[in-house]
């Protein structure tokens, strides 16, 4: 393998990290040693979003950029007298990525490797074949004989399981594969904002978040705002990349390199208009390409930080990726690069006229 540069060894770092919601120490730990340099506080509110503050001008306003820490995976509810593992989805999964995949159950005494299983087609009707398994009927297989054995070595009811997957370079080298894009990419993001402000003024207050248990219902965009009371926010994810076969436009406009992602609308939030504005006006003068795009379901932080407080301006900045909410998702550096650079562009602008003048447009 190529030795990797500073930026795809972050990135590494931040996808290999495993943290399901409720879990997220780990992905926790690996934002804080990368941002910490950058920052002039570190801390975190009780659900364990980390909050990294920089500051311009103290009296500016306070900007918020939110990545969440957390990746979809799956919790042992029972292991049954076999010693095969029960397992509860924990945020959004669709059953045909997830037979016979690989995952990391993560107990106290060291990972475990297991198997997603299911009964054989060899054995099943051939209409019954045809049909997808259902998530109820699957297990895990760790290779233990019993419920003791897979106890004995440190499985328990509430471990969190996390799907394994290899960071990896594509051949073309601008293609990132890994699992746990949605959401470390928000996460590096928040990082490189911060680092690129390091040493340069900025009429503001910076806060680089990784929230909590985005992937169940915004929890720590929600506890991490409340902290906060920003006055502009945005929102950092993934984003639904179109450019597959058998995808249409109409059904998913957005390419990978085309640029960052604008949310227009999703089922969280209606995008403020004049941040929009404001963020898309900064990018044509500064030529950084971005693409709009809305959605009729789904959501990212910013549902919750816009709503919280007496309400904030907010906007989803997302970068078009494919396959996510699976194993292993693809998206493209530029796009993460061109993100990093507008989030920056746009912050250096926000002086508290900006600011009043973009909240009641």
């Amino acid at each position: 393998m190529k030795k990797l540069d500073e930026t795809l060894q972050m990135l590494k770092d931040l996808t290999d990290a495993k943290g399901i919601p409720g879990n997220e120490r780990e992905p926790r730990e690996v934002m804080k040693k990368y941002i910490e340099s950058y920052a002039d506080s570190i801390s975190t509110d009780g659900l364990g979003s980390l909050i990294a503050k920089k500051v311009g001008d103290e009296k500016g306003p306070k900007i918020m950029v939110a990545g969440h820490l957390d990746e979809v995976g799956f919790m042992v509810t029972q292991i049954d007298d076999k010693g095969f593992i029960r397992f509860q989805t924990v945020g959004g999964w669709w059953s045909q990525v997830m037979l016979a995949q690989r995952v990391t159950i993560v107990t106290r005494k060291g990972d475990i490797t297991g198997v997603i299983g299911s009964k054989p087609p060899h054995i099943l009707p051939a209409e019954v074949r045809k049909k997808t398994v259902e998530i109820k009927d699957m297990f895990i297989d760790i290779g233990a004989s019993s419920r003791e054995e897979a106890m004995e070595w440190g499985v328990k009811p509430g471990d969190q399981i996390v799907p394994y997957f290899e960071f990896t370079v594509m051949n073309n080298e601008k293609m990132l594969l890994a699992k746990a894009w949605d959401n470390r990419i928000g996460c590096a993001i928040a990082i490189d904002v911060l680092k690129n402000l390091k040493g340069q003024e900025h009429p503001n207050v910076v806060y680089g978040v990784g929230t909590a248990q985005e992937e169940v219902g915004l929890r720590g965009a929600k506890t991490s705002a409340n902290l906060i009371q920003p006055d502009i926010a945005f929102g950092v994810d993934v984003g639904i990349a179109g450019d597959t076969p058998g995808v249409s436009e109409k059904e998913a406009a957005s390419k990978m390199g085309d640029g960052p992602q604008i949310i227009l609308y999703d089922a969280s939030m209606v995008s403020h208009k004049g941040l929009r504005d404001f963020v898309t006006d900064v990018a044509d003068e500064m030529n950084i390409p971005y693409q709009f795009d809305a959605l009729s379901g789904g959501g990212t932080d910013s549902g919750a930080i816009h709503i919280s407080a007496n309400g904030v301006p907010a906007l989803s900045i997302t970068i078009a990726t494919r396959y996510i909410h699976s194993h292993a998702a693809m998206l493209h550096r530029d796009d993460y690069e061109n993100a990093v650079k507008l989030i920056t562009e746009v912050i250096k602008k926000l002086d508290r006229e900006t600011v009043n003048k973009i909240t009641f447009e």
